[in-house]
């Protein structure tokens, strides 16, 4: 059983930063990917970037390349997401979730059913 636990939403001007944090335990990640999700109000959850086990590969959606970084510390269980520039369309409620199904992936899935353990999420708001 994996737990995951994100950190770090809040309150953001538009053009603010923060930093998601998604700790695991039960398990150890680092042979799996692990991806960032959110779901605006009224909208449908949708991938935001992924990085994999030993984070030789990462993947962004469009709307977030050059703003949002992924990245992981295996010694922590931990992968973090990094947003600059933030907009208020970035308002959402942001998850993580991890693909236990293959190991030592390097092709970041977007789809939220290859994920098959997902954190209770933490709501980012960027006010304009």
């Amino acid at each position: 059983q994996v737990r995951l636990q994100e950190a770090g939403g809040g309150l953001v001007q538009a053009g603010g930063s923060l930093r998601l944090s998604c700790a695991a335990s039960g398990r150890s990640l680092d042979r799996h990917v692990v991806s960032w999700f959110r779901q605006g109000p009224g909208k449908e959850r949708e991938f935001v970037a992924g990085i994999s086990g030993s984070s030789s590969s990462s993947y962004y959606a469009p709307f977030v390349t050059g703003r949002f970084t992924v990245s992981r510390d295996n010694a922590k269980n931990t992968v973090y997401l990094q947003m600059n520039s933030l907009k208020p369309e970035d308002t959402a409620v942001y998850y993580c979730a991890v693909d236990t199904g293959r190991l030592h992936a390097m092709v970041i899935r977007p789809s939220p059913n290859e994920y098959d353990y997902w954190g209770q999420g933490t709501q980012v708001t960027v006010s304009s």
